[in-house]
């Protein structure tokens, strides 16, 4: 898989090499050259010394057969703006940013061009509620500009769902079960598989049929 990572911070950097390492493609763009000087001498990574937020820079590195491109610079304007022209200008499939300031949130969607933002606060957040909540839908992740969620519910012993096989729940269209957590083992989900007491469920949802999921799996208070 071709990446290009705008921004060779901790973040980007780290992130660029652990890329490469799995056998990816990647193309580390950083406009201070004092900053690509940190990348170790036995990296794998590419590097680029350009301004990303330029459309010339971004030609140059060969946006348009990137798979994925990162924006993840410490700062969110140059984000938004490197996300912006990696969706319109070269037709990138996936553009993730990251969110720097967790109130710039909202702005990293699909006018922008964002696929999916990345908030270190918000997952944070997420994953501690996600790890002490038995009977409650969190919110993992973000997509789509906000219109589709990763969510999670732990089952509780009064679910709906316990006992119950996942096509006879009757999950509406727009969510779908992705996976089922069960005794530190992952259960790819079929529509035979019977949830019981305790499984970690996610789904991918969308917005409107959010409220319509957490019924049928959260028993209401």
């Amino acid at each position: 898989m071709r990446v290009i990572v705008a921004g060779a911070g901790a973040v980007g950097s780290f992130l660029a090499d652990d890329l490469a390492r799995s056998g990816h493609d990647v193309l580390l763009v950083e406009k201070r050259p004092e900053t690509m000087e940190r990348q170790p001498s036995d990296s794998k990574v590419t590097l680029l010394a350009a301004d990303a937020c330029e459309v010339d820079s971004l030609s140059r590195a060969g946006l348009e057969e990137a798979d994925v491109v990162v924006a993840a610079t410490g700062d969110d304007e140059d984000n938004l703006v490197i996300s912006l022209l990696a969706k319109q200008e070269f037709a990138v499939p996936r553009v993730i940013a990251r969110v720097n300031h967790p109130k710039n949130h909202w702005l990293f969607n699909e006018t922008w061009g964002v696929d999916i933002a990345v908030s270190t606060p918000h997952l944070l957040s997420a994953l501690v509620e996600e790890a002490v909540s038995v009977g409650s839908l969190v919110s993992l992740l973000q997509f789509a500009g906000g219109n589709t969620r990763l969510v999670e519910v732990t089952l509780a012993e009064s679910s709906p769902a316990i006992g119950v096989a996942i096509a006879d729940i009757g999950v509406p269209r727009g969510a779908t079960v992705v996976a089922v957590v069960r005794d530190e083992g992952v259960v790819v989900p079929h529509g035979d598989t019977t949830l019981v007491a305790g499984d970690e469920v996610l789904l991918l949802v969308t917005a409107d049929c959010e409220d319509e999921v957490r019924g049928l799996f959260v028993t209401d208070p």
